[in-house]
């Protein structure tokens, strides 16, 4: 493994308060002070002046589709889309095809990710058995076999006391529960926000609703549990309201905002491209300025993707049949910086903090940080460079990105896990 000697960078590393033009050094995967002399001639050297140096991202929010829906994504696909958008880590949602209800799936899941994955990929494992809602799942044995979370991810358990169960279960194990917030009984038959668009376009509607009911739901049951309850891809400005008021008496409860959410509005959905198809549904202005609101206070905690690839010939169909979801990995960092920090006046090490240290805070991983003795895991990107994202030229297996062909500002220019480059100026030089 090559010592590495990361020169005249802007160092961005939140979990340590630190800002500043420098150099960063790495021995043997890990970060280090410094070098002596002799091994600094030895060193590869890579040049950084003009780039921000972070921790690797963080997504704790990505559907990776192994096994058995790799016509999609795999885990070497996804983790390369992965590396080419800075992030380092990711966690992997368990809707696969078996879903991830049992111990044999996970460690299935591990070994695929042990021989293909460029980057750090962790498994989440069911709520309840095969996604159903229910029966519980082994939550303790998945626990044992490597799980960081447990997730219906999709699947929203609709019946509170079995939510109950669950968030207590998970306590005792202290594993966090993420949930997608959606009251199934609002959005039969729903394929975009219900409001002036949807009528518009006579296609059925999606009210904020469904996803406020279950948000309080989850609020309710973390005070009456204590559990930690982790609320996936808030859209709803009512939901941000909850969440803001619940966060005042102490509730155990986190919430995420992803970059599509943040940046575009049912308006898109104009044209019935079904690239702007998601689950939850793009919704007002109002809806993505409380966001990033929430965002700026704190409400929310992070940025996560919900990268969610399909195929062309799956997303080529009539609005009503496309299925939901979008890539997001390799357009995360540019998209999230146009809107927060050039938008929005967001200061960049927050954003970087959003990234970063916090969403590998919230599921206990050990990222997000650059400091010494920590874990080479390192993402390198030009703030300020313009480049045209094209899909069809990515990494993920999938091309399904309403960014495709637009010109992004802010580029990913060197990802490295424990002190391996794994992404260079477009290339992955590790990929297997």
């Amino acid at each position: 493994m090559p010592t590495l000697w990361i020169r005249n960078a802007r160092v961005i590393d939140p979990a340590a308060k630190r800002d500043a033009v420098s150099d960063l050094f790495v021995v043997d995967g890990l970060i280090v002070d410094s070098l002596p002399l002799a091994a600094r001639k030895r060193a590869r050297k890579i040049d950084a002046t003009g780039q921000v140096a972070c921790p690797g991202l963080v997504d704790i929010h990505v559907h990776f589709r192994e096994p058995g829906q790799t016509h999609k994504e795999t885990m070497a696909t996804g983790s390369q889309a992965a590396a080419a958008g800075g992030f380092t880590t990711v966690v992997c949602m368990p809707n696969t095809s078996p879903v991830a209800d049992n111990t044999g799936t996970i460690q299935l899941m591990k070994d695929v990710i042990a021989r293909d994955s460029v980057i750090r990929i962790y498994p989440t494992g069911c709520i309840t058995v095969g996604m159903k809602g229910q029966t519980l799942a082994p939550i303790g044995s998945l626990k044992r076999a490597g799980v960081v979370a447990i997730t219906d991810d999709g699947d929203c358990v609709q019946s509170n006391d079995l939510m109950r169960r669950a968030v207590e279960y998970a306590r005792m194990f202290d594993l966090p529960v993420m949930d997608h917030c959606q009251d199934h009984s609002m959005t039969q038959g729903a394929v975009m926000n219900e409001g002036v668009m949807s009528t518009r376009l006579g296609l059925r509607g999606w009210p904020n609703a469904a996803e406020d009911l279950i948000v309080a739901r989850n609020v309710i049951l973390s005070e009456y549990t204590g559990a930690h309850i982790h609320l996936q891809h808030i859209s709803s400005r009512f939901s941000v309201d909850i969440i803001r008021r619940a966060k005042t008496r102490g509730a155990r409860i986190s919430a995420e905002a992803t970059p599509h959410h943040i940046a575009l509005t049912d308006e898109s959905l104009a044209t019935y491209d079904t690239h702007f198809k998601m689950n939850p549904p793009l919704r007002t202005e109002e809806d993505r300025q409380a966001l990033i609101e929430g965002l700026r206070d704190g409400t929310l905690d992070i940025i996560a993707t919900d990268h969610a690839p399909h195929t062309d010939y799956e997303k080529d169909k009539e609005f009503d049949f496309a299925p939901n979801g979008i890539l997001g990995l390799e357009t995360a960092l540019p998209v999230t910086l146009e809107v927060l920090v050039r938008q929005n006046k967001f200061k960049l090490p927050f954003v970087v903090d959003l990234m970063t240290r916090r969403p590998a805070k919230l599921m206990n991983l050990p990222a997000g940080t650059l400091a010494n003795g920590a874990a080479a895991d390192i993402c390198l990107f030009a703030p300020d460079e313009k480049w045209v994202y094209d899909a069809k030229m990515g990494f993920s297996k999938s091309s399904n990105s309403p960014w495709s062909g637009q010109t992004l500002t802010g580029r990913v220019k060197t990802t490295i896990v424990g002190g391996r480059v794994v992404f260079s100026n477009g290339r992955l030089p590790q990929a297997r």
